[in-house]
């Protein structure tokens, strides 16, 4: 749905946790990367078909997370993932971990597209810009 977040669930595993068996900081960093990879693949665009076919790849320029509550072995995690703004070549995403009702982590996350080989920024494809553009919120100000 246009302006809605894609969510994709991920269950904390022992090799998640820390040696107080809660959710280590960088794995979060980890799940957010998962679910935006696994919303591109249910956009039609997996990440290995850009590389070979198109010669593009995505590279994260910056990310702003924040740990807001802890996530412990065998917890549900749902990671929602939103398009705040989206040019040619970048896109930024606000992302956030979340059990139950409890937000865990919340992320901005700038990524590039560049190309393979060069690692130069490339304009993504205009169907794949349109498809991130369906997932930006809806702002009330910009009537």
């Amino acid at each position: 749905m246009p302006g809605q977040p894609f969510t994709w669930t991920v269950r904390v595993y022992y090799e998640d946790t820390d040696t107080g068996g809660v959710v280590y900081y960088a794995n979060y960093l980890k799940f957010f990367e998962r679910a935006r990879t696994e919303w591109l693949r249910a956009a039609g665009f997996g990440q290995q078909a850009l590389a070979a076919e198109q010669g593009l790849q995505f590279v994260v320029a910056r990310i702003e997370c924040d740990y807001l509550r802890p996530a412990r072995l065998d917890d549900v995690i749902e990671l929602d993932v939103r398009v705040i703004k989206a040019g040619r070549v970048s896109v930024v995403f606000e992302q956030t971990a979340r059990r139950g009702a409890d937000v865990l982590a919340t992320a901005l996350v700038r990524a590039g597209c560049v190309d393979t080989r060069t690692l130069a920024p490339k304009a993504m494809p205009a169907p794949m810009l349109a498809a991130m553009k369906t997932m930006m919120a809806f702002d009330e100000n910009s009537q």
